[in-house]
């Protein structure tokens, strides 16, 4: 676990105050106060939260004191929690910078079944709430009808035998790899500004080539 003085370190790195870790964890400002001055003894899974949402910004902890900025890092993701995590950075990101969003070879059975009905509501609902602030593509299959994120984000359909069960999602200065297969689910995270950079121009090619416009027959259809 990590220690009060590395907390206060990576805060200080991040130029974060005790509010803005409050922001991105959900626990309050007082009680980090109260670890931060070992007034309070933190569960682990508070804790962990705490560490996540550094990690989440590129920080590394090292031992039970040390703790560094890396400006080029590999994040991994797994399992039902890691993609969640991985969902709760693309809207950390999204509501702080906003921008362009891509997602490439989406087959959303994939993420219904990793994320559950319920998690997804949430996550569409926040994504939604941006608005303007973000413009989100996403290229999935010709003809495919579950289109759950049709709310805040625009479909274009790509040839099936072009797709598979891998995924690519470029946001911000990231881009992630999404692996699903049948009994797992793994997302690696590249915070790289010009790789994320760059793969958004090759989807725009392809997307302005490639993918196909639902007609606004097709889009009704999806949406009842």
């Amino acid at each position: 676990m990590i220690t009060t003085a590395q907390i206060r370190g990576a805060r200080g790195i991040l130029n974060w105050s005790q509010g803005d870790l409050s922001e991105r964890t959900g626990i309050s400002s007082t009680s980090i106060g109260s670890i931060e001055n070992g007034l309070t003894q933190p569960r682990a899974n508070t804790l962990e939260v705490i560490k996540t949402a550094f990690e989440r910004e590129g920080i590394e902890f090292i031992g039970m004191d040390g703790i560094r900025k890396q400006n080029a890092f590999i994040q991994t993701h797994t399992g039902t929690t890691g993609l969640r995590d991985f969902m709760d950075h693309v809207y950390d990101v999204a509501s702080a910078y906003g921008g362009e969003i891509v997602l490439f070879n989406a087959k959303p059975a994939n993420w219904i079944k990793w994320l559950g009905d319920d998690w997804l509501k949430m996550h569409s609902k926040r994504m939604q709430d941006l608005g303007t602030k973000i413009k989100y593509k996403i290229a999935t299959k010709d003809g495919e009808q579950q289109l759950i994120s049709k709310d805040f984000a625009e479909y274009r359909w790509f040839p099936e035998e072009m797709l598979t069960d891998r995924a690519m999602y470029a946001y911000g200065d990231y881009l992630a790899f999404v692996n699903f297969e049948d009994n797992a689910v793994s997302v690696v995270v590249l915070n790289q500004a010009e790789f994320s950079q760059s793969f958004r121009v090759l989807f725009n090619i392809a997307w302005d080539n490639i993918g196909k416009k639902l007609s606004g027959a097709q889009k009704a259809a999806v949406n009842e």
